[in-house]
């Protein structure tokens, strides 16, 4: 968009966001349950939209921290998603970049939007349906690389 009065131009842009494939020692996955909108009561993984000039993989280890309690060391990066937050033409678009990681220390709690988290066999995962936004694809392209 450009202002008609001074000229300047803003231009739109995806808001990027940082989350975790989290295993453990057993090869299960975390995963949260949302504990708000959009996609409330669906799975997720943990993370979150970084802070303004804030590194992703800072972003990651605080997101994980406030959401589950755990601290974790991020290991491979997993890839690149696109995405809306939300449904909707006034959704925002998303840049979402995911790393695999261990968790080093601390209790898995659910906290912050997240009501509930829980590990899962690759071979015992929820349906597709039962994910928030695009995340059956991010779970299941992960699953794909592990069997």
């Amino acid at each position: 968009m450009v202002c008609a009065s001074c000229g300047f131009t803003a231009y739109a842009h995806s808001h990027p966001t940082a989350c975790a494939l989290v295993v453990d020692e057993e090869g299960r996955l975390l995963l949260v349950r949302r504990a708000g909108e959009p996609d409330r009561g669906k799975w997720d993984l943990p993370g979150g939209f970084l802070e303004e000039g804030e590194h992703p993989l800072d972003a990651l280890r605080r997101e994980l921290r406030e959401e589950t309690g755990l601290e974790v060391e991020p290991l491979e990066f997993a890839g690149v998603w696109v995405d809306r937050y939300g449904g909707g033409e006034a959704a925002p678009w998303t840049l979402n970049l995911y790393w695999t990681a261990q968790a080093l220390s601390g209790e898995p709690a659910a906290a912050d939007d997240v009501s509930e988290l829980r590990w899962f066999d690759p071979a015992e995962l929820p349906a597709g349906e039962e994910f928030a936004f695009h995340l059956a694809e991010v779970v299941f392209a992960w699953r794909d690389r592990t069997d």
